[in-house]
This record gives structure tokens, sequence and C-alpha cells, in this order.
């Protein structure tokens, strides 16, 4: 089953899937139709293992997935996870660049 497909199923039975956790074989199972936005705050250059603020819109199929780490969370921090499904393109990538910028 495509993360698209799963989301529309938990609409139809009511469920607001803005905020969704997704089931874990979909969430690495499944790879998006493109990506529409990508950012990432990283000072310390390719090297650097640590974690980033970033944020991303990634479409499957009708839906649009933006995720990432809030640029308030600081570098190399793991706090401030942030996501957000829709079928709205410009909401999620207006969301994603809020939280980076």
């Amino acid at each position: 089953m495509r993360i698209s497909e799963w989301l529309d199923k938990k609409q139809a039975e009511g469920i607001d899937v803005s905020q969704v956790v997704l089931p874990g074989d979909l969430a690495y199972d499944d790879v998006p139709d493109e990506t529409i936005f990508f950012k990432e705050i990283n000072p310390c250059r390719i090297f650097c293992t640590e974690n980033h603020p970033f944020s991303t819109v990634e479409r499957f199929d009708d839906w649009y997935y933006a995720r990432g780490q809030d640029k308030a969370a600081g570098i190399h921090s793991s706090a401030m996870h942030w996501w957000l499904f829709t079928k709205d393109r410009d909401l999620a990538v207006e969301t994603a660049r809020s939280h980076i910028e």
C-alpha cells in the first residue's frame, strides 16, 4: 500500500490526517513521486553527522508531506521535529519555509 492510499483510507474513516503518524513500514518503504522543496541549515559542511535543521516537501500522488526540524531547535539538536500531510501544495511549501527561515 502506498502512503497516499493509506491517507485516503484514513481520511475516509473521518480521521484528521494532517498530523497522523505513519506506520513504520509505510514511512520507509514508499518513495515520493517528487521532492518539491528542500532546505538544510548545515554550517558544519559535508563531514558532520549530527542533526541539522531542515525542511522538505515531498509529493505522494495527490498528497504533500511537509516535514523537518525547526530552525529554532538549533544546530545538533534532536528536538522540535514537525510534519504535515495536506493536499494543498502551497500550504505545504509555505509551512516548510516558515519552519526553516
